[in-house]
């Protein structure tokens, strides 16, 4: 079991960045590939990013939307995964949530086992 905890989120102009984190408790996050999702109003939740489980640093898979602006990271130190947003459009503006899996780091949301509770992030233009 993992209890997930992101934070980061917030208002932003477009152009600008911002980094959210996800904490992880109960298990260390080496052992779990870690993703981050979104969902807008109105729509479903989307693949943003993901980390394969790794001791050291891990592969990477990205979204087309995001890919060349968002980067995703983890320190297993900190039992903690980042995910930097920048050159942020008015479209990443969405509830971004943070997910663990024991399995492999999938982009379709229903083989995520670990959710948190979500972060806004509001882009303006």
């Amino acid at each position: 079991q993992v209890q997930l905890v992101e934070s980061g989120g917030g208002l932003v102009q477009a152009g600008g960045s911002l980094r959210l984190s996800c904490a992880a408790s109960g298990r260390t996050v080496s052992s779990y590939a870690m993703g981050w999702f979104r969902q807008a109003p109105g729509k479903e939740r989307e693949f943003v990013a993901a980390i394969s489980w790794s001791v050291i640093g891990g592969s990477t898979n990205y979204a087309d939307s995001v890919k060349g602006r968002f980067t995703i990271s983890r320190d297993n130190a900190k039992n903690t995964v980042y995910l930097q947003m920048n050159s942020l459009k008015p479209e990443d503006t969405a509830v971004y949530y943070c997910a663990a899996n024991r399995g492999g780091y999938y982009s379709d949301s229903r083989r995520w086992a670990y959710w948190g509770q979500g972060t806004q992030v509001t882009v303006s233009s």
